[in-house]
């Protein structure tokens, strides 16, 4: 396998000793799901105080050994990204926008007191990690390669302070849809938890916020919704995100609202590009604060007629009903509204080559 340099660094190619059949990759190919398949390799690159970013490794997926005291175990060191690559229509391999997975993976990593990678070592892990596991890529409609770079801390003390030695990995995952229900609109349920707090982690792309979200999630499932929406710290009024996903609410006269990033709220690169997106289709988009009982009463007097969330694992995904404490309300018809279908169309022919890329959001890479 070829070498790449960058940044000074070249990434050493390991043999792979036991590569995965073709006829075992075919049957996960076949019906990936989501992030319980992965691919036979991984990229680790490793950080210590003095030498800064070194040994570029691209070798087989493996367990990672890790002292008892590494500081991720004791104080949650970590941050991670998550992006795709996809088949294109003339049959290249391209990344959506990895330019800013890597400016969000380094702000991330800044609120975290972790130690920044430059763009182009990120952009070049990804793109050596995808050349090497390019037949792990679904050809089926809405499949795709799903990425994850990841920082770990891994020096061993118990002392609180920032890590004086880090490992970042990336490892893939063959995607198919990311709600198991394959439900046309979702349903969710409004939590009393809070997600983040002003000052706090919640723009950071790190496990803690994912941590706590988790029993929040479960009790969404348990009551039958696909995910948790969660209100504003301070007031928990204030409409925030999902679980893992940014809201857009489509009113009658055709314009849209997105909450606004705060420092609480995750910047969804989906989020960003649709923001283009609608703004490319001549419609106003107002990022402002929207609550919970603004969303009930415009979705009772048919003011509100679509509400969607959206993410880089499942894309862009209808909103259809809502359940709290309080009492339940259905946007629109309950399943997907127009716009929502409309833009999630345009994104996907973008990011799959079908359509036309005025942004140069596309990153062809094989």
């Amino acid at each position: 396998m070829a070498t790449l340099a960058a940044e000074g660094l070249t990434f050493s190619a390991l043999p792979l000793a036991s590569p995965t059949s073709d006829e075992a990759r075919a049957a996960v190919l076949a019906n990936p799901g989501f992030g319980t398949h992965f691919t036979d390799h991984m990229v680790v690159i490793e950080w210590s105080e003095g030498e800064g970013w070194h040994d570029a490794v691209i070798g087989p997926r493996q367990p990672i050994a890790l002292d008892p005291a590494a500081a991720v175990l004791h104080y949650a060191q970590e941050i991670f990204e998550g992006l795709k690559a996809y088949k294109q229509a003339d049959g290249t391999i391209s990344l959506f926008r990895p330019e800013a997975n890597a400016a969000r993976f380094n702000a991330s990593a800044r609120r975290l007191a972790m130690p920044e990678l430059p763009e182009s070592l990120f952009i070049a892990a990804i793109e050596e990690l995808v050349k090497a596991d390019a037949g792990w890529i679904p050809s089926a409609e809405g499949a795709s390669l799903y990425l994850r770079p990841f920082m770990i801390a891994t020096e061993a003390f118990l002392g609180v302070r920032p890590a004086k030695q880090y490992k970042f990995i990336v490892i893939a995952s063959p995607a198919g849809n990311y709600f198991k229900s394959g439900a046309p609109a979702v349903s969710i349920w409004v939590s009393d938890y809070t997600r983040a707090a002003p000052g706090g982690t919640g723009a950071a792309k790190c496990g803690g916020n994912y941590a706590a979200s988790l029993v929040p999630q479960a009790e969404a499932l348990a009551r039958g919704h696909d995910q948790v929406v969660f209100l504003d710290a301070a007031e928990h009024k204030w409409i925030e995100e999902l679980g893992g996903m940014n809201l857009y609410f489509v009113f009658d006269d055709g314009t849209l609202i997105t909450p606004p990033l705060t420092g609480t709220i995750l910047p969804g690169i989906t989020r960003d590009s649709l923001l283009a997106l609608a703004r490319d289709e001549g419609l106003t988009v107002r990022e402002e604060r929207y609550s919970l009982d603004q969303w009930r009463d415009d979705a009772a007097s048919g003011k509100l007629i679509e509400t969607f969330a959206c993410g880089t694992a499942a894309v862009v995904t209808a909103v259809g009903r809502v359940v709290g404490r309080d009492g339940e309300f259905t946007v629109g018809s309950g399943g997907p509204g127009q716009l929502t279908g409309k833009l999630k169309a345009r994104l996907v022919a973008i990011q799959r080559g079908e359509a036309p890329d005025p942004h140069g959001w596309v990153r062809k890479i094989a």
